[in-house]
């Protein structure tokens, strides 16, 4: 039997790919800010693809929450609310403390060097001023968890949910993390370093609250 023919497919689900990531690193960064109306016909220019791969990727956005639409009234950026991260972080806390807990008995010693690196790249943001480094860091930090933990479905549900955490980090208006989220920061390394996956676990716990907290104050 031959192969079916399949180019038309596989071109509409790259366009809607192309669509999607530039939607949502617009979204993410602020170009299209909270609460801005988005138009098909102006999205299709900016874009310069048609209707279709661009709904496509409006109606993903909506899924994760980064895009919201009343039937024939409007499509928005959802604006930026403390609800949001009231939601988000409780599930995010509990996502990263089941990846460190798996990942402290898997942890080789380069697994320790990646992540005293980051911390210390992480320590070298925050001293610059710098948000954006200094989020992306935290991530890095916490995504040699992630990766050693070995586990694809942890990694998965934290990809979809890890745009509207940015997009909250970098938009809201408030301080960067202080001395308190590095001492936790260095809790977890020193307890994942003697393999207490428990201790580590309640540590990266009560870290990602801790910046949940701080940037739910942030937005009133």
């Amino acid at each position: 039997m031959p192969v079916p023919e399949q180019r038309d497919p596989i071109e509409r689900h790259l366009l809607r790919d192309t669509a999607y990531d530039a939607l949502r690193d617009a979204i993410v960064a602020g170009t299209l800010a909270p609460g801005e109306m988005l138009h098909d016909n102006e999205l299709c220019s900016w874009l310069g693809l048609s209707r279709t791969p661009v709904r496509g990727a409006l109606a993903r956005l909506e899924d994760e929450g980064l895009v919201e639409t009343a039937p024939q009234r409007f499509t928005r950026v959802t604006p930026l609310q403390r609800v949001d991260a009231h939601a988000l972080f409780p599930v995010l806390a509990a996502l990263h403390a089941l990846a460190a807990e798996l990942a402290v008995p898997r942890m080789q010693p380069a697994d320790h060097r990646r992540l005293r690196r980051a911390g210390e790249l992480h320590i070298a943001a925050l001293g610059a001023g710098a948000p954006a480094a200094a989020y992306a860091t935290d991530l890095d930090f916490h995504d040699v968890f992630v990766t050693a933990s070995g586990n694809q479905e942890i990694a998965r549900l934290l990809e979809r949910r890890t745009p509207c955490l940015r997009r909250l980090e970098l938009l809201r208006a408030g301080p960067l993390p202080g001395r308190r989220a590095l001492a936790q920061h260095e809790a977890i390394i020193a307890r994942a370093e003697k393999g207490d996956a428990a201790a580590t676990a309640s540590a990266t716990r009560e870290n990602w609250l801790e910046l949940g907290t701080m940037i739910e104050r942030s937005l009133g």
